[in-house]
C-alpha cells in the first residue's frame, strides 16, 4: 500500500489536534491513524494515486492528549502531492452515535413493553381457559356425576382445547411461525362461499355485497387460514358498525401491492381482497396498532385483540401484506394482498369426503417417534386403543435403529421438534431407506415447519383428536397400499 508523508501542515492541525508542526511534517500520517481505519485510508491514497476522482471519507487521528477526533477529508492531487482538506466532525458523530443509541433503546424499550402486553394477553386467555378445563375435569370425578351433566362437562372440556389452539394457531400466524399447508386456488370461485360464510358470522342487519371480475384469480395459500383471515376483518367490520350497516366484500386481480407501513411497493400481479364496512372508522393512532397483538378497543370479554394480528402474520407468511384506510365517521376498507399463481392442473377435483374414525386393521404397526414423555404415553395408548400394534421411541436415531432391525412396520407416527435429529431430517431419512414407508408428522410449532413446509409429509397439527389422528393414519397406510404416498 502506498504512504503518504507530510510536507506542510496549517495551524488549525495543532487547535485541532495539539501536534505541532515539527512534530509531523516529513512523517507518514500512519502512526496518527486509529488501527481500525489504517487499511482504509491506505486504499483511499492508493485509489487517488491510480488517478480516481477527488478522495473524500473520513477517519481518526490521534490527538496529543491521547484521545481521537474524527476527520472528514477531501484531497486532490497536484503535481506529485496530495493537498488535502480536513473538517473536524467528531462532536456531530457522537451526536449521532448517541441518536442511534438512544433509538436502539426506544426499540428495545418498546419491545419489551410489546412482549410485556403479549404474555399478559396469553396469561390471561389461558387462565380463562384453563380454568374452565381444571373445574369440569373435578366434576367429572364425581362418581355420582349424572350422565347427561358428565355429557355436558366433556363438551366443555373439548370446545375449551379447541379454542385454546385457535388462540395459539392466531399467535403463531401474527409472528408468521405457523406451519401453513398451502394450496393453489381460485379466489375469485371461492368469493361467494366466503360470503355466505361472512352472512352468517356478521348477521341479519349487516347486508353483504360482493364484487368480483369474470375471470378467475388464482393465489397459493392455507386455504384454511384464508378464510380465517376473512372471517376476522369480518367480525372486525360487525362491531365497528355495531352490528347494522352494509359490508362490501370485492376482489381485483392483477393488482400491484402498494407501499405499506413503510414496504416497498411490488408490481404483482397480486390478488387484492377487500373488505369495506360502513362503520364509526379508526384514527391514525388506532391504525397504527391495529395489527398488534391483543391490541383492542372494545370492552374487556369482547375481544381478544387477536384476530387482525391473525391476518397480519398469515399475509406475511404468504408473501403478502394487509393495508387498511379509514376516517372517524367514515367506514374502514382492509385489503388482503396475496401473490398470483398460476392455474393448477387439477383444478375442480373434488376433496375426500370425511370418513369419521378409522380404526386399524388387525395387525397394522406403528413406530411411535416422541420425545416427550407425557405426549409419548398417551399418543401410545391412543394407538394401542385404535387397534395399532406400538413401539415407542423417543429419538429419531433410535427409530432408525429400530427399522434397521426390524422394517416390517405400517408406518411412522413422529414428532418434529426432538433433540437431535428432528422429525423432518427422520422422514427424508426413511424416504431414502424405505421409499414406501409412510411417515406421518405432528407438531405444535416448529420455525423450520414454518419456514421450509413439511417437505411433502402429511402434517397433524398438535393438539390433535383421537378420530384426526386416526384417520391421518388410516390414509397415509391406505396410499402405501394403493401406490399413492406423497414424495415431496
Amino acid at each position: 500500500m502506498p504512504t503518504a508523508f507530510w510536507r506542510s501542515v496549517n495551524p488549525a492541525w495543532t487547535a485541532t489536534l495539539g501536534w505541532q508542526p515539527d512534530e509531523v511534517v516529513g512523517r507518514s500520517s500512519a502512526w496518527l491513524e486509529h488501527p481500525d481505519d489504517q487499511d482504509r485510508t491506505r486504499e483511499e491514497i492508493r485509489r487517488l494515486g491510480s488517478g480516481e476522482p477527488t478522495l473524500s471519507f473520513e477517519n481518526r487521528f490521534r490527538t496529543r492528549d491521547g484521545g481521537y477526533r474524527t476527520l472528514s477529508w477531501r484531497a486532490v492531487p497536484f503535481e506529485g502531492n496530495l493537498y488535502c482538506v480536513a473538517r473536524d466532525v467528531t462532536e456531530q458523530r457522537e451526536r449521532a452515535q448517541r441518536l442511534v443509541q438512544a433509538e436502539e433503546a426506544l426499540r428495545q424499550s418498546q419491545k419489551m413493553e410489546a412482549v410485556g402486553q403479549l404474555t399478559g394477553g396469553v396469561a390471561h386467555d389461558f387462565n380463562n381457559l384453563l380454568t374452565i378445563i381444571r373445574s369440569s375435569v373435578d366434576f367429572l370425578r364425581r362418581p355420582e356425576l349424572p350422565e347427561a351433566r358428565k355429557a355436558r362437562y366433556l363438551d366443555a372440556v373439548s370446545d375449551t382445547v379447541d379454542r385454546a389452539a385457535k388462540l395459539t394457531g392466531q399467535l403463531l400466524a401474527f409472528a408468521r411461525r405457523q406451519a401453513l399447508a398451502p394450496e393453489v386456488f381460485n379466489v375469485v370461485a371461492r368469493l361467494q362461499g366466503v360470503a355466505d360464510m361472512l352472512d352468517t358470522v356478521t348477521g341479519a342487519r349487516i347486508r353483504m355485497v360482493t364484487q368480483a371480475p369474470d375471470r378467475p384469480c388464482f393465489v397459493r395459500a392455507d386455504l384454511s387460514q384464508f378464510e380465517t383471515a376473512l372471517i376476522n376483518m369480518a367480525v372486525n367490520a360487525r362491531d365497528a358498525m355495531e352490528g347494522e350497516g352494509m359490508l362490501t366484500l370485492s376482489v381485483a386481480c392483477g393488482a400491484p401491492k402498494p407501499e405499506i407501513r413503510g414496504h416497498a411497493a411490488a408490481r404483482g400481479p397480486f390478488a387484492a381482497i377487500s373488505l369495506t364496512d360502513t362503520g364509526t372508522g379508526m384514527t391514525p393512532a388506532v391504525i397504527d396498532k391495529i395489527f398488534e397483538p391483543f391490541f383492542t378497543t372494545k370492552e374487556v370479554g369482547k375481544g381478544t385483540g387477536l384476530g387482525l394480528s391473525q391476518v397480519f402474520g398469515f399475509a406475511k407468511q404468504s408473501g403478502g401484506d394487509v393495508d387498511v384506510t379509514s376516517r372517524p365517521g367514515e367506514g374502514s376498507t382492509f385489503i388482503l394482498y396475496l401473490p398470483e399463481a398460476a392455474a393448477p392442473a387439477d383444478e375442480g377435483r373434488a376433496a375426500p369426503a370425511d370418513e369419521g374414525m378409522a380404526p386399524a386393521r388387525a395387525g397394522q404397526r406403528v413406530l411411535l417417534v416422541e420425545d416427550n414423555v407425557g405426549v409419548g404415553r398417551f399418543a401410545a395408548q391412543i394407538l394401542n386403543d385404535l387397534g395399532y400394534v406400538t413401539t415407542w421411541v423417543t429419538n429419531a436415531e433410535a427409530a432408525l435403529d429400530e427399522l434397521g432391525q426390524d422394517a416390517a412396520y405400517d408406518a411412522v407416527f413422529s414428532d418434529v421438534v426432538m433433540p437431535g435429529m428432528g422429525g423432518i431430517e427422520l422422514a427424508k431419512a426413511l424416504r431414502r431407506r424405505h421409499p414406501d414407508l409412510p411417515v406421518l408428522l405432528t407438531s405444535g410449532y416448529s420455525h423450520v415447519l414454518a419456514q421450509e413446509g413439511s417437505h411433502g409429509f402429511p402434517l397433524l397439527h398438535k393438539p390433535y383428536s383421537a378420530e384426526q389422528l386416526s384417520r391421518m393414519l388410516a390414509t397415509a397406510i391406505g396410499q402405501r397400499r394403493t401406490g399413492t404416498a406423497p414424495v415431496g
